[in-house]
């Protein structure tokens, strides 16, 4: 498969588990995977090897997993996959909405971060291959999806989104006017549903609000239809 070509970035201040993920990466077929220990050296190896997905640790010596993650989405849109100790929403809510697009709790199976490796480089690979056949722009009110840079605009001003929230937009934006559901947002966007956070889709939907509404406290765009999902509306009066 293409994506075994992907770049990854272990970080991780205990150097045995990153070696353990890598040797079992490895294993699996993935070759171009590289090293970082503390947060610093994370962002400055981020900047040259540009990796596709980056497995972060939340507990580093200097600078925290979360702080990394918000520097680094400064200029990447690749996917993180954190790691922690702790097992607190409010701990996933913090790395989710830094930037974050899944989190695993220690102590893990190593099986089961490759497989959530490979579901996000699926995804990364699914969603370029569908950005490929696309011809047309999309224009939802005053928001318009460039197909081609896959870049969206609010009232010709390009918004800084993360990989997820720009899947997530664009999709909402592809079935304007419809009401898509929690669970199918997670299916188009993250593949399943069983192994996300239950309020990491609100996060996302609270920052794309804050990115395409006026008011986001009082959204009149994208809606929440109560019980059923979220609506992004194809006119707004």
């Amino acid at each position: 498969m293409k994506w075994m070509n992907s770049k990854i970035l272990l970080v991780d201040d205990e150097k045995d588990i990153a070696e353990l993920l890598e040797e079992v990466l490895q294993r699996d077929g993935f070759k171009n995977i590289e090293k970082a220990y503390t947060g610093q050296q994370a962002i400055e190896v981020c900047k040259s090897f540009e990796p596709d997905i980056i497995v972060l640790d939340i507990m580093l010596p200097d600078i925290d997993g979360i702080e990394v993650c918000r520097k680094i989405r400064e200029f990447s849109i690749c996917s993180i996959l954190f790691l922690s100790s702790k097992n607190d929403d409010i701990d996933k809510i913090l790395g989710l909405s830094s930037g974050g697009d899944d989190y695993v709790t220690k102590p893990f199976s190593p099986r089961e971060v490759v497989f959530r490796i490979k579901a996000q480089l699926r995804r990364q690979q699914y969603q370029m291959a569908v950005d490929k056949d696309r011809k047309n722009d999309i224009v939802v009110g005053n928001l318009c999806l460039d197909k081609e840079s896959s870049h969206i605009y609010k009232s010709g001003e390009e918004l800084s989104l993360t990989g997820r929230e720009f899947l997530l937009l664009s999709y909402l934006m592809e079935n304007a006017g419809k009401i898509i559901s929690k669970e199918r947002l997670y299916e188009q966007v993250w593949g399943e549903y069983s192994s996300i956070c239950d309020n990491t889709i609100m996060v996302h939907i609270r920052h794309i609000r804050e990115k395409i509404e006026d008011i986001p406290s009082n959204p009149r765009q994208l809606i929440t239809i109560k019980g059923l999902g979220y609506k992004l509306k194809a006119k707004v009066e």
